[in-house]
Formats: structure tokens, C-alpha cells, sequence
């Protein structure tokens, strides 16, 4: 993406990936268009769950250990990454976050195998393809470098070919023109998956969303938000999502979270440090609106990723907010009782009376250490719903196999905030 006018960059032809299948290639083409022109370019790492480990390798395209160039250069050209689209979603896996039950979200049919499932991935290879583990990734060349390549915001993106932004469950146009909804392929694909080994019909996911806080809708300053990585994803729904972190908020801070957060913190994709002596732990202010138009939430969770002081990383999912908090508590593991699930599969119908129309919080952290890097990011659950393959179903006249996934919680994913000791 470039930030610039015609005047800057109409003279500059794209950059092929045919020929140059090495990143740093592509990095070497927006230095030399920065320099040439004084313009500005970024570039997003598309979806990562079928790169077969490659996205996020330890290592360069070559195979060489990376080195502090590298991790420099990436870490200045790639800001935000897609975390989720129509071929799946990329933010955690179950094989590599056990204890979160909610990871895995859109994986069904794309963890199997590579894009055209020519070849299987064997689930070792998953850390290179999934962004909560690339965050981690990036914790330890934080140590090693002090760069951090990995230090990515999150958006998502449909890339469906139709020129149609339809991320809707009962408005999905699907992946192309050809699997369009009033196309007579589209329901035989649904209703012979069951015996295909390939991707196809529901595997695609109806996904997602790049929402921007910008200044302003210019593109000057939509770029300028990316760079700062004040950018959130979200898997259709259009929920407004906010989120900050700092050393001074209090909890009535809530009342009016926004100013409060900009005047004694820092927003989503942004950095805090401290003192390794501090007692302090930060605190987080944290707000999510629902989509008018879907369904209400269920909860918002911070996920949290650091490195202890042997190199090893570690995660933990909190629940910090939730609906119907009266008729719903938390367990001894932080488990909570799940919301609700209305959902009428025989119509494609559910309610919204087990959800809440709005969460906000303060919280903090209550493992926090000040010599560790770590990272902190939220993740907002709608209630269930019904997938598109549902409403294909009705308007077709067809039975879904069984292994389609039929009910969902839809969610959106805030770009971390990055904590880091002072020296």
C-alpha cells in the first residue's frame, strides 16, 4: 500500500512476484521506491495458515539464520498482517494452544494440507504459520536482536474475487463468480464435500474485516494508522472495538475510556515500558460495541504472550468481561460457563437475549513481571450464530454432511500492545 499520490508513485511499476520469490527482494523494491520519490509504502503479509511454515520461519528464504538486517528490514516494512479471510484464519491453532478453547476458529479443512492440498502439512510446521505463535517468535528476536519482525497488528481481508465485500453469513457471495450464490455449483459443492479430500463449499470462510482508527478517511491517514498499528480484525461483523494500556488508569477511567486512554496510555499497536524494579503492573482499558445489524457478545478475552528469562515463551487466555455475568462464573483454570447458544439451525435463526450489547473493563494483569517482553492482545466472542453454509442449505433444498460446521462465535482480534523492560 502506498501512501502516496499519482505525483509519487504513478510512475512506478508493481513489483512481480514472479522471478522473485525472496521477500527481501520485495523490501529492497520499496527501499528503492522510498528513496527515489521520499514517498511511503507498507506491505501486509497475506493470510498465513497455509504457508507451510514459511511466513513466520525462523530463518530466511534461503535458509540462512537471520540476522539483524533482516529482522530490521521486516520489521519496518511489514507493520499489520492479514489474520484472517476466506481461506481460513490465522490467529492460533489448537495444536499450538492447547489450553485456549477457542483457538482453531476457521481451521477446519485448511491445516490439512498446502493451497491446493498437493502436499499434507504435518502439524510441526504450524509455528511458522499462525500469528499468536509469531508473536512469540518475535519476543525471542526481541532478546537476540532488539528488533522485533514479528511486532504485527492485525487486520483481516476477504479476498474473494467478486469485487464484493461480503463477509455476511446470509450474504456470502463466495470465494469467486463461479460459486456465486444463485449459481447451481455452488449447492453441489455443499452437498458433496463429505467426499472430497480437497478444500471446497464451506471450508471457505465468510471473513473478514480491516478496521482502521484513523484520523480521518484519507488515505494518507488510514496509511499512517497502519503504521502505527492502531488496526483491529474482525471475521465479518462490524463491531467497534477499543483497547489501551497504561501505568495511571483507574477503573473509573471506563467511564470515559477513550479520552483516558490517549491522554495516560497507549492504544492497540502500540509500546509501554518500565522499570524492571517496578511493583506497578499496567492496566488495560477495554471496550467492544456489537455490530448493530449481528449478534451481541459474549465475552472479550486478553491473550497474553512472554519470554522468561530462560528464552522460552508462554501464553495465557484471561477472561476479562462477559455477559449475563449473574448467571455465568468462572472456574479455578479461568474457564467460564459458556454463553447461550439460541441458535435454530432447521431456519437460520437465533436471539440476542443471551448476550450484551456492549463490554467494557479495566483490567490487570496478575502475573505481570517487569523484567519480562511480553505482549498483550484482545479477543472479542460474539454470541453463536449460524454459518452460511446454513442459510445455503435452506435456499437450496439441500442436507449438509455432517462434518460442515454449522454454529459459530464470530470475533474480532485488537493488535497487541507490546510491553518492554527499560535497560
Amino acid at each position: 500500500m502506498f501512501r502516496d499520490a499519482p505525483d509519487k508513485m504513478g510512475n512506478t511499476l508493481p513489483f512481480s512476484a514472479f522471478g522473485k520469490p525472496d521477500p527481501e527482494m520485495l523490501w529492497a523494491y520499496m527501499n528503492a521506491y522510498e528513496e527515489r520519490t521520499g514517498g511511503q509504502v507498507l506491505a501486509i503479509p497475506h493470510n498465513s495458515n497455509i504457508s507451510d511454515g514459511r511466513m513466520f520461519a525462523m530463518n530466511k528464504f534461503d535458509g540462512s539464520p537471520l540476522d539483524e538486517a533482516y529482522v530490521k528490514t521486516r520489521a519496518k516494512r511489514e507493520p499489520i498482517v492479514e489474520v484472517t479471510q476466506i481461506k481460513g484464519d490465522s490467529e492460533a491453532h489448537p495444536f499450538l494452544s492447547p489450553n485456549d478453547e477457542f483457538a482453531g476458529f476457521g481451521n477446519t479443512g485448511w491445516d490439512r494440507c498446502n493451497l491446493i492440498c498437493a502436499k499434507d502439512t504435518p502439524p510441526e510446521s504450524y509455528g511458522g504459520s499462525y500469528v499468536r505463535e509469531a508473536l512469540k517468535r518475535g519476543l525471542q528476536l526481541t532478546v537476540k536482536f532488539g528488533s522485533d519482525p514479528f511486532q504485527l497488528g492485525m487486520i483481516g481481508s476477504t479476498d474473494s474475487h467478486t469485487s464484493l465485500a461480503t463477509a455476511d453469513e446470509d450474504n456470502f457471495f463466495g470465494k469467486h463468480s463461479g460459486l456465486e450464490l444463485n449459481n447451481e455449483k455452488r449447492a453441489s459443492t455443499l452437498s458433496l464435500l463429505g467426499a472430497k479430500k480437497g478444500r471446497i463449499g464451506w471450508h471457505y470462510l465468510s471473513s473478514g474485516y480491516a478496521a482502521v482508527w484513523a484520523t480521518s478517511n484519507t488515505r494518507e491517514a488510514i496509511f499512517d494508522a497502519m503504521m502505527r498499528r492502531e488496526v483491529y480484525a474482525t471475521t465479518g461483523p462490524r463491531m467497534q472495538v477499543r483497547f489501551f494500556d497504561g501505568f495511571d488508569f483507574s477503573k473509573n477511567d471506563t467511564r470515559n475510556l477513550v479520552k483516558a486512554g490517549y491522554t495516560k496510555g497507549v492504544p492497540m499497536g502500540g509500546e509501554l515500558s518500565g522499570q524492571a524494579g517496578d511493583s506497578n503492573a499496567p492496566s488495560f482499558l477495554v471496550s467492544a460495541l456489537m455490530d448493530p445489524e449481528n449478534a451481541s457478545l459474549d465475552r472479550i478475552q486478553i491473550v497474553k504472550g512472554w519470554i522468561d528469562a530462560e528464552g522460552d515463551t508462554h501464553e495465557n487466555v484471561y477472561n476479562v468481561s462477559w455477559s449475563n455475568p449473574g448467571q455465568r462464573s468462572m472456574n479455578n483454570e479461568g474457564r467460564l460457563t459458556p454463553v447461550s447458544n439460541s441458535v435454530d439451525i432447521t431456519n437460520g435463526t437465533w436471539d440476542n437475549s443471551a448476550g450484551a450489547p456492549e463490554l467494557t473493563t479495566w483490567w490487570q494483569d496478575p502475573e505481570f513481571d517487569a523484567t519480562q517482553n511480553a505482549f498483550y492482545y484482545v479477543r472479542v466472542l460474539e454470541i453463536p450464530t449460524p454459518t452460511w453454509p446454513i442459510y445455503d442449505a435452506l435456499k437450496f433444498g439441500i442436507k449438509l454432511p455432517d462434518d460442515v460446521v454449522k454454529v459459530q462465535q464470530e470475533r474480532a482480534y485488537s493488535s497487541p500492545i507490546w510491553y518492554r523492560p527499560k535497560a
